[in-house]
């Protein structure tokens, strides 16, 4: 059995379902015959679950060891893997603290980041941090937990909201996306800053733009929604093997505007525009939701789906389950197949046996977070993957970082 890495991926093995086990077994053998071949393998990612259970981290160390060459995912992983990935934050009742009860979230709770005083040293060099708020709610009555960086935690969301809109303006004016821009500052166990390192594309869809705050935003206007199309698309296109990862509106995702073989992209071929068709290429989603698998089914038995579509029928009713839109395209696509189940128990065991058999070395693996293997996976990210370096970010520009120091308005949220 080897080592106690193997040992440990063999049991998370064992404990899927058999047919689980031999889709595995068909996902890991066509990665590993596309790159043996020199084919392309791309990553689309939700958010979520992608972040808590070390898929993204383990898809950043997968391009690093150049067998992914191509990720698509959505703005809220862009917002946090620049605040890190994970990050511990100290949850306390913010009006302790005197925060106005409107500016609160419903629980009430404000947190703050546990970030170190070295994070905190760099940050104080763009912005302006209230020293005493942070004192004061570190020394309340709260819980501290490991949840997705930079988004409701003081300083680090507040610094990531910030940041993001001068990303975008820098973007714009070099004429490169948001996340091209921002993975050239950010860590490169990441996946965007790993995408930056190796040269490897990465954009955020268009039905994933919503998220993260400001990110999200500041990622759609970077660039034009045809060029984010258009970018997505050639990603599709170069790519043999796409694995969907716990992600919503697929569909929108692999056969948006410039796809023909599901018909979308129809008219942009008419009018002139590259388009590209996924008829052939290995399509695998990895999903908890069991409607996936039964549309799938029904679709491979007896072609319901086409049938549905053919006649302008509902598909919900026709099938008889509940019908996502995005089921649709992916069940008419010949070379589709469902992986229902837990991503957390699915992604190492294809992470680490097709790495075996193309002889990588992975200097990172990722775990369940319930598990122990987990738990410390999580403490890993969080102590490990530092959040975006803004010098850094204008250093892979070839340009010199402006000073910055932004009001602390730190007043406006108390009473």
């Amino acid at each position: 059995m080897g080592d106690a890495r193997e040992s440990e991926i063999r049991g998370l093995y064992v404990s899927l379902a058999e047919e689980t086990r031999g889709r595995l077994g068909t996902i890991i053998d066509t990665i590993c015959q596309a790159k043996e071949t020199g084919g392309k393998l791309c990553v689309v990612t939700g958010s979520g679950p992608n972040l808590h259970e070390g898929v993204t981290t383990l898809v950043a160390e997968l391009i690093r060891k150049g067998v992914v060459d191509g990720v698509l995912t959505s703005s809220a992983v862009v917002a946090h893997e620049m605040a890190g990935t994970l990050e511990k934050v100290y949850r306390v009742d913010g009006r302790g603290l005197g925060m106005e009860q409107d500016l609160l979230p419903a629980d009430g709770k404000f947190e703050i980041s546990l970030c170190g005083e070295e994070v905190l040293g760099r940050l104080e060099g763009e912005m302006q941090i209230d020293r005493e708020l942070i004192r004061k709610g570190l020394a309340m009555k709260g819980d501290t937990i490991i949840k997705a960086a930079g988004n409701m935690s003081y300083p680090l969301g507040l610094r990531t909201e910030m940041i993001s809109r001068e990303i975008c303006e820098l973007a714009r004016s070099k004429s490169l996306s948001f996340e091209e821009t921002a993975g050239l500052g950010s860590d490169p166990r990441t996946m965007i800053g790993a995408a930056a390192e190796m040269g490897v594309p990465l954009a955020v869809t268009v039905p994933q733009l919503v998220g993260g705050g400001s990110v999200g935003m500041d990622i759609a206007d970077s660039t034009s929604m045809r060029d984010r199309s258009r970018r997505v698309a050639k990603v599709l296109d170069a790519s043999d093997v796409i694995v969907e990862s716990a992600l919503a509106l697929a569909q929108e995702v692999h056969d948006g505007p410039f796809e023909t073989y599901t018909g979308h992209g129809i008219w942009s071929r008419w009018i002139g525009d590259r388009t590209y068709r996924l008829k052939d290429k290995q399509l695998v989603r990895i999903d908890l939701d069991p409607n996936l698998e039964l549309a799938w089914r029904k679709e491979k038995e007896s072609g319901r789906v086409k049938e549905a579509v053919a006649k302008g029928l509902p598909k919900t009713k026709i099938l008889g389950i509940p019908f996502r839109m995005e089921m649709s395209g992916f069940a008419r696509l010949p070379n589709s197949l469902p992986i229902v189940g837990d991503i957390g128990r699915i992604w190492p065991v294809i992470g680490y046996e097709v790495a075996k058999r193309l002889k990588i070395k992975l200097d990172f693996i990722s775990y369940p977070q319930e598990t122990e293997s987990g738990k410390k996976m999580r403490e890993w990210i969080v102590e490990q993957v530092s959040i975006l370096d803004r010098e850094r970010m204008y250093t892979g520009l070839g340009i010199r970082a402006p000073s910055v120091r932004r009001p602390m308005r730190a007043s406006s949220l108390t009473h």
